[in-house]
């Protein structure tokens, strides 16, 4: 669940690319990069860890120019601790191209083989996002040397990305700066990644533009928003910041993941025409419904595990009647524990992350509420540290579904092994993490929360939720062989 950026400006870029990475931390804290272009030279500087400890003044000094791209990476496919695979890659030919993708593509292998033995091109790491750059690489220089000027514009960029669709399944959305042309943004087919674009009058009377997983990076920068890019479409704004889109893909349709109106975009950000606080809010409503049908009514108060459910919490507390309270303290220093590499780890920073107020706990029957349960690390050790403090019985409600099933879209589950919800039904879940009950939401409520923000949204990549995979190309031995290439990588 990485974070994309990609910008063309009249003034320098480098200081609004960072704040925009500012605003997109929480889709992936292992590394972040920038690149930036000055005429025809790049200017690239990407390492591990958070934006704000990647960047320094000399760095930033050195990203001159008025056209860039930028990421943070969030691992799903490939080897989180190498520095490497940190983006924006680059390639030299053709033109020079710096290429930032958030996603995970599910025919990486039989992709990386077709570029090696057929198209002459190496890919250096286990990043399918480098594979992803490298077959665009190759459909742009083919689509040149077709063209009747063998030369590039947005014709024979737009028919470049036609060819990658055609070429590459799974979920991507990309941003890619190439050099002497301008700016290039692309999403699947399904639209199953967000990205969506923002426009700003600028001091020459034209407009600047910014592309973004997140409409919240458009506050940070003075940019409104025009629109989602549509599923399959591909944008292209040229140094001059002239702006052309282009409809790229077959048959394409509307799916995005719903896994991004639960947990992992802002509640500030609006996705596909969707208010993800609203939703959030909704979602309180429908499980309120659902706590009331399968828990005792014996619940003294109503607690978010912060920060992500707090909305459902506070509309699910107000539907039932019970007070509401905030008796977890986050430690805002320590980072999300979903995306934390290593089960160790997730599990160490629990305790460095949240801290109970015991006087909230005492005595008190608690119903906490979180955004979802995924592998049950977490919520184990705080029903335990929840216990410890003082109450006398711990429910928990999940704002989504059980997570039954390895998402292979760009979130880190790819194993059965590490689903607690795998095999098992509440009453197990319950037991296994230690609580007196536990209620999860139903997936048709949930889709129905957020279709009703936008009826035009025709479905959802629900994977996780039931094993139904949009691409078509999931099965048992693909998730075996993921599985193993992680462990290599």
């Amino acid at each position: 669940m990485c974070g994309i950026l990609g910008m063309v400006s009249s003034q320098p870029v480098n200081q609004e690319l960072y704040d925009g990475l500012q605003m997109l931390q929480h889709r992936g804290q292992d590394a972040a990069g920038i690149a930036t272009i000055e005429e025809r030279k790049f200017h690239i500087y990407k390492a591990n860890g958070m934006v704000r400890d990647v960047f320094r003044t000399r760095n930033m000094r050195d990203l001159t120019g008025c056209a860039g791209v930028a990421h943070v990476r969030y691992p799903t496919a490939g080897n989180s601790s190498d520095p490497e695979e940190a983006q924006p890659f680059y390639v030299n030919s053709p033109f020079g191209i710096a290429f930032a993708h958030n996603g995970n593509l599910t025919n990486t292998e039989e992709l990386a083989s077709d570029l090696f033995h057929k198209d002459f091109r190496h890919i250096n790491t286990c990043s399918d996002s480098e594979v992803l750059l490298n077959v665009f690489a190759h459909e742009l220089e083919r689509a040149v040397l077709a063209s009747e000027n063998k030369s590039a514009n947005e014709k024979v960029i737009f028919q470049a990305v036609k060819a990658v669709h055609k070429r590459v399944r799974g979920a991507y959305a990309a941003v890619a700066l190439i050099a002497g042309f301008g700016l290039l943004a692309f999403r699947d087919p399904f639209g199953i990644r967000p990205l969506v674009l923002g426009r700003r009058s600028n001091n020459n009377g034209g407009y600047d533009y910014m592309i973004s997983s997140e409409s919240v990076s458009f506050s940070a920068t003075g940019f409104e928003c025009l629109k989602d890019v549509a599923p399959g479409e591909a944008v292209f704004i040229d140094f001059s910041g002239r702006l052309s889109e282009c409809q790229c893909a077959d048959n394409a349709q509307l799916y995005p993941c719903l896994f991004e109106y639960v947990y992992f975009a802002r509640p500030d950000s609006v996705i596909e025409g969707v208010s993800v606080y609203q939703a959030r809010l909704d979602m309180g409503v429908t499980l309120a419904d659902k706590v009331r049908r399968e828990l005792p009514h014996d619940i003294d108060v109503v607690m978010p595990i912060p920060d992500t459910s707090r909305p459902s919490a506070l509309e699910l507390a107000r539907h039932l009647n019970i007070p509401y309270r905030e008796g977890l303290i986050k430690n805002r220093y320590v980072g999300r524990t979903f995306i934390m590499p290593g089960q160790e780890t997730r599990k160490k920073s629990v305790r460095q992350k949240l801290s109970p107020i015991a006087c909230e706990f005492r005595d008190k029957n608690v119903l906490l509420v979180d955004d979802s349960i995924v592998r049950g690390t977490t919520s184990r050790e705080i029903v335990e540290m929840v216990r410890h403090t003082g109450a006398k019985k711990v429910y928990l409600a999940s704002a989504a579904p059980e997570v039954r099933f390895p998402n292979v879209y760009g979130i880190d589950m790819p194993t059965h092994t590490e689903l607690i919800a795998n095999g098992r039904d509440r009453f197990q879940i319950a037991n296994e993490i230690g609580a007196d009950g536990v209620v999860f939401q139903d997936l048709a409520q949930l889709e129905s929360v957020v279709r009703r923000l936008n009826p035009d949204i025709q479905g959802f990549d629900t994977s996780c939720f039931n094993g139904k995979y949009l691409t078509g190309d999931i099965d048992d031995e693909y998730l075996k062989k993921l599985s193993e290439k992680k462990k290599k990588c």
